[in-house]
């Protein structure tokens, strides 16, 4: 019975480390400048999310790992969806973190910005969406991506002045906590904002997932 345990705590303890290590390569690809680059770091990040999910079914960070690689795969030509069946099996991780975890910041703020994003034919859903990104907002002082998602919303409702709030927080916080990747997206959405009030001040934003 003791070996047993032990072994199955090296295997959660490695999960964990895959999990980490795959949404760092996540985050790599991010920050990458060529596709190339890009493309290597989220498939080496979705080789070890599916590693960390092998090592630990029951791991909501691992799922989120992998769904973030998938994620980024997707899209990395672009916003158009180029797989439905990679589609299907992102929003399958996403979910699955939820279901182990429904308190899961990152992925819900993840599900919040798809549902605003997606039509209703992929099952969009913009108000359950926007409900999701107040709560992440509310309950998560470093959340930088539901504050940008929640500031499209807003400029698109016409409440300029909440945009603007929200991106700005966003901004501090990406510096402060040296989000890198959020920093120049926080700085766009902002400087459109400022630029006018009818145009879209997020034309240029590309929502993380």
């Amino acid at each position: 019975m003791m070996a047993l345990f032990v072994s199955g705590a090296l295997a959660d303890d490695t999960s964990v480390s895959l999990a980490r290590q795959s949404l760092e390569e996540c985050e790599r690809g991010r920050a990458a400048t060529d596709r190339a680059t890009r493309l290597a770091h989220f498939e080496q990040g979705r080789l070890l999310g599916e590693q960390a999910v092998e090592k630990n079914e029951l791991s909501a960070d691992a799922h989120f790992s992998l769904f973030c690689n998938l994620g980024e795969l997707l899209r990395i030509d672009g916003e158009t969806l180029t797989s439905l069946f990679g589609f299907r099996r992102m929003m399958k991780e996403l979910d699955r973190a939820l279901e182990l975890d429904p308190d899961h910041i990152d992925a819900l703020s993840a599900k919040g910005t798809l549902l605003v994003k997606l039509p209703g034919l992929l099952g969009g859903d913009s108000k359950k969406g926007e409900q999701i990104l107040e709560q992440v907002v509310r309950r998560a002082p470093k959340a930088v991506n539901a504050r940008l998602a929640l500031a499209k919303v807003r400029h698109e409702q016409g409440r300029h002045q909440e945009a603007m709030t929200l991106a700005s927080d966003a901004l501090a916080i990406a510096q402060q906590y040296k989000r890198t990747t959020f920093v120049s997206e926080a700085k766009a959405i902002l400087q459109q904002l400022r630029r006018s009030g009818t145009a879209s001040a997020t034309a240029s934003y590309t929502p993380r997932f």
